[in-house]
């Protein structure tokens, strides 16, 4: 696509740009990172790396303004990105961290950029904490991988005075943002539609769970987090209950959320949304941008059924998905038109997310 003219959104890009314009300064859709470094640093070569991979990837080096038309992006010809450093030599350890949460929460400006800050805590000669945070609209967790993968391995070759071991991209997301409007259209949206349409006829409009307290009519962002470990025995468990019915540890684990849903909110049609990559066209494996797709998981859970049954549903319903999952939830939304009630989101508030980690995934 020509790059002298401004191009269209993607349809997720284009959900952010207009939250971004109910609620301008709000850090909600900042994804940070923070990655330890111990040992020997060159602060300028990985500067280098830094700016190359924004060179790489026109996303990185993109803005948004409206023009006539509506939302479109702006691509730099030169990358945008200075790395921040701060020597806390003689701070308290937890002094990185507090910065690290302080650089996290700082908006962006999606008319001006950059779209991604960098900013490296010196704690000592050897203890290095490197801070990256990136606007959703042009990032996703894939996006995250790809960006420490290419950093560590353009760091080592340059360090090294070698050429970068990276080949050249042959699409941009842009390209992807285009393709996608024309894909959408004609039998290709219709039969994706059908689909979708059949799928959740007739779905509820929320999950009620009980709370402590009334919902507030407005979301603002805040919330908690509580990790739990399980067991590898319990992992290994399910893992060979979910390969005798020919299903994943993720089909495994999304039957057991929806019952323990269902046995909540005392509701038997129970829906789950999930992230999936969206990437279902090679081209864009190795690009860094926003293809994520929230898909709605819905499965009918009776007392009388046995995990075993339920998991061969839920097996058959991931799998259909999977095979309709480019239709974009924002399209999605548009074109089914479901009840919206204030403070909740459509088809769904619950999600289960499965990843791998980034030390397994880089």
């Amino acid at each position: 696509q020509d790059r002298s003219r401004p191009l269209p959104l993607s349809f997720a890009q284009q959900r952010l740009w207009f939250i971004d314009q109910l609620q301008p300064g709000t850090s909600l859709f900042n994804v940070p990172m923070a990655v330890r470094l111990e040992g020997a640093l060159d602060v300028a070569v990985l500067e280098r790396a830094l700016r190359e991979v924004v060179r790489r990837h026109e996303v990185l080096r993109t803005t948004f303004r409206e023009d006539a038309s509506g939302p479109v992006q702006v691509v730099s010809p030169e990358p945008m990105l200075t790395l921040e450093r701060k020597d806390l030599t003689g701070s308290p350890p937890e002094e990185a961290w507090r910065l690290a949460r302080e650089a996290a929460a700082q908006p962006f400006d999606l008319s001006t950029g950059p779209l991604l800050r960098a900013l490296l805590l010196t704690s000592a000669p050897a203890e290095h904490l490197l801070v990256v945070v990136v606007h959703h609209i042009v990032s996703d967790g894939w996006s995250m991988t790809l960006l420490v993968r290419e950093v560590a391995l353009l760091y080592g070759a340059l360090a090294r005075g070698q050429a970068a071991p990276l080949p050249p991209l042959g699409v941009q997301y842009a390209d992807f943002g285009v393709w996608q409007r024309e894909w959408m259209q004609g039998p290709r949206l219709e039969k994706q539609l059908d689909y979708w349409k059949r799928q959740l006829e007739g779905v509820p409009s929320a999950l009620e769970l009980p709370t402590d307290f009334p919902r507030p009519a407005t979301r603002d962002g805040r919330g908690a987090r509580h990790d739990v470990l399980l067991p590898r025995e319990l992992t290994d468990a399910l893992k060979a209950l979910a390969q005798q019915e020919g299903a994943s540890l993720y089909m495994a684990l999304l039957t057991g959320w929806q019952m323990l849903m269902a046995r909540y909110s005392g509701q038997e049609d129970v829906t789950v949304g999930s992230p999936m990559a969206g990437r279902t066209r090679g081209e864009v494996e190795g690009l860094i941008g926003l293809f994520v797709n929230a898909q709605v998981l819905r499965t009918r859970v009776s007392g009388t059924t046995s995990f075993r049954t339920l998991l061969r549903q839920v097996r058959e319903t991931v799998l259909g998905a999977q095979e309709h999952q480019e239709l974009p939830i924002e399209r999605l939304v548009e074109e089914l038109k479901p009840e919206r009630i204030p403070g909740r989101t459509p088809f769904f508030q619950v999600m289960l997310t499965y990843q791998a980690s980034f030390r397994g995934a880089a």
